[in-house]
């Protein structure tokens, strides 16, 4: 099936289907991962306040920009409002700081990166207790932030807003104020959101999924403290023998999967071949058994790596998204 390589916006900007993602990578690792993926060909790069890199990340986009406008024009950069940031008053402030940080003229798209909130405590992006739990506003206005938010593209510095972990009932709140131009969320051959997908399919907002192969670093640390097993994506048997009979990667084949489920991807990788591999994934296609296949081994919520444990206290939040 043919698959197109952008989500087309409102005002026909385009996002890329495949991006390079940017969260725990350190500051040394990240410049040299982020030249290797604009090298490689990438134009849409995902960063967030909250992963404490987007200076370093400038710098990279500075060198390779230059002063040729031309270049800023091809790329789509991300980044997300984070969860202490999570009120009207406060909106200005955090994007200014991933602005300034960045150094570019616009940012493409700026997203709320979760519908739960930490107190504001500044120079502090992950306020705890002494306990070691996160300190949580249970405050939050979703509505409200989203409204502040909108005042954004009106400065020009961002020229699309969307959202980020949020269920259906909260993405349909949302949308009777502005429909979000994206709802980032995690999906994988684990855990295929189906009635999530579907929902935002109904009210026009193209998906971007993260963690697309599984995020392995994040499961790991979540296995070592939890004890849960996290199966290895990349070593199903089903996509080991995929990949084999189209002389491929299994993560090219994770990717292609979901280029063919309807959504974008932003993969991470550190490695140049890797980063290589991950976007060379237009050439080829899964048939209709490989895709069904594929599509069986979806989980659901039980596939879910990215549950938020790793931040203590945020399920009692009254907009935690993954209640049960």
């Amino acid at each position: 099936m043919s698959v197109p390589e952008y989500f087309v916006l409102d005002n026909e900007d385009r996002m890329p289907r495949i991006g390079f993602g940017t969260w725990q990578t350190s500051d040394d690792v990240l410049e040299k991962a982020v030249d290797a993926a604009l090298k490689a060909g990438y134009k849409h790069i995902d960063t967030a306040r909250a992963y404490e890199n987007e200076a370093t990340l400038g710098k990279a986009l500075k060198r390779w920009i230059g002063d040729d406008e031309d270049k800023r024009k091809e790329l789509f950069i991300v980044s997300k409002l984070p969860p202490g940031g999570n009120r009207p008053e406060l909106v200005e402030e955090y994007f200014q700081a991933s602005y300034n940080d960045l150094g570019l003229k616009y940012i493409d798209m700026y997203l709320m990166h979760v519908p739960f909130s930490f107190e504001h405590v500044p120079g502090d992006l992950h306020p705890k207790n002494p306990d070691g739990s996160m300190k949580v506003d249970l405050t939050t206005d979703i509505v409200s932030t989203w409204k502040a938010m909108q005042k954004l593209k009106d400065s020009g510095k961002v020229r699309h807003l969307g959202v980020s972990n949020m269920n259906e009932e909260q993405l349909k709140r949302l949308c009777e104020i502005a429909k979000p131009e994206c709802l980032q969320v995690e999906v994988h051959i684990l855990c295929q959101q189906k009635p999530l997908i579907a929902a935002a399919s109904s009210l026009g907002i193209p998906i971007v999924a993260y963690s697309p192969l599984g995020s392995k670093a994040l499961a790991d640390m979540l296995s070592t403290k939890t004890g849960r097993e996290y199966p290895s994506q990349l070593d199903l048997p089903a996509v080991k023998e995929i990949a084999e009979k189209h002389g491929r990667t299994p993560a090219q084949i994770l990717l292609r999967y979901l280029l063919q489920h309807g959504v974008a991807a932003i993969p991470k990788s550190t490695d140049p071949t890797r980063i290589q591999q991950n976007i060379n994934v237009w050439d080829f296609e899964l048939n209709e058994a490989e895709f069904n296949e594929l599509r069986s081994l979806d989980q659901g919520e039980n596939g879910r790596i990215c549950d938020f444990s790793f931040f203590r206290g945020v399920e009692k939040h009254p907009e935690f998204p993954f209640k049960k």
